[in-house]
């Protein structure tokens, strides 16, 4: 395929839509058409993100509820759940395919989706019909798709690891204690007293307790990916004074020294994927600006160890991730206008 495909991106004006617009510029077959933001309707992409180049700095930002203009053939919604499923049902019912960013996809069981998020789902025919866009794992059914819900971050961070453990029956499955730590964007651009500079600065803290909304999306989806049978997750999230990235530490119980082999045989030939040599663990820094995931495995008892794993949140966690499923959608090369290289230092 040759042709351009015509892009949107809706909640252009966050640093997940920012993320998305850099991304779809620097794509060799995607071209920007259509970019809203309901607060910041009116202004100049540019204004905006001042970080963009000069091609599409004059776009100026459409209001959220403004439909794509006509050669748009898909949209990312990078908008709060609840506010996004409306918006991808009238793109889905227009005949654009979706990669959304909310998590209003992400859940097949509404109650769920309910517990998580305090409300009730209001599109749950479509929801029917949404694939999990975890890309090294759906692949198929994601080349399919009309609606691909991307994963939230610390999900990916999380399952990448811990799936193929699962499935070779190699770890215990009510033994799984996640420990994580997000740059401040995963708190989102809006001003917020937990955000600013003073209240993070010189400080971690652990936040979503007692149970994080992410918890209910992990352990429903290791149930879909690696068997019916239940899989306990206790996950704490913790906010660092990074600006982005994100590291996962999952204390588990199993055949440990297995780990290692299981999960470098199964992420061999996945380019996004690096499993780190045996003895050597990863850091947020290394996999910065791509869309990698480094996992790095510790064996301190026969029976005990831990599994860890770096993504850059708004890449391999967000829209990374969400170009790599808009690839698989289209037919492209999977790594197609997306970095295997971080930035360093």
């Amino acid at each position: 395929m040759t042709d351009a495909v015509g892009v949107a991106v809706f909640g252009a004006s966050g640093y997940t839509g920012a993320e998305l617009i850099r991304l779809v510029a620097a794509h060799p077959l995607f071209e920007l058409r259509h970019a809203a933001a309901g607060r910041m309707a009116g202004a100049c992409l540019g204004s905006v993100l001042p970080s963009l180049g000069a091609r599409d700095a004059g776009m100026v930002l459409a209001d959220g509820s403004a439909p794509p203009p006509d050669g748009v053939r898909l949209a990312f919604t990078a908008l709060p759940h609840a506010t996004a499923a409306p918006v991808v049902a009238d793109l889905v019912r227009r005949g654009i395919r979706v990669v959304d960013l909310s998590a209003d996809f992400r859940h097949q069981d509404l109650s769920a989706y309910r517990e998580a998020y305090g409300i009730a789902h209001s599109e749950p025919e479509l929801l029917r019909s949404a694939v999990y866009g975890l890309s090294e794992w759906n692949r198929q059914s994601i080349a399919g798709a009309d609606l691909v819900a991307n994963p939230g971050c610390y999900p990916t961070s999380v399952l990448l690891p811990l799936l193929p453990l699962l499935l070779a029956d190699a770890v215990d499955r009510d033994g799984v204690v996640v420990d994580a730590k997000s740059g401040l964007s995963g708190a989102g651009r809006a001003v917020k007293q937990g955000s600013l500079f003073c209240e993070v600065n010189e400080s971690v803290a652990a936040y979503g307790l007692p149970r994080h909304r992410h918890q209910w999306e992990m352990e429903e989806q290791a149930r879909a990916f690696a068997g019916p049978a239940a899989c306990r997750i206790r996950f704490t999230p913790h906010l660092v004074p990074m600006n982005r990235g994100m590291l996962s530490t999952l204390h588990l119980r199993g055949d440990a020294e297995r780990w290692h082999g299981i999960l470098a045989e199964r992420y061999r030939d996945d380019p996004f994927v690096r499993v780190l040599p045996p003895g050597e663990l990863p850091g947020s820094a290394a996999v910065r600006g791509s869309n990698r995931c480094d996992i790095g495995v510790a064996v301190q008892e026969k029976e005990y160890g831990v599994v860890v794993s770096c993504i850059d949140n708004l890449l391999k966690g967000a829209a990374g991730q969400a170009v790599q499923n808009a690839n698989l959608m289209f037919g492209l090369e999977e790594g197609c206008g997306l970095s295997r290289e971080a930035l360093w230092p």
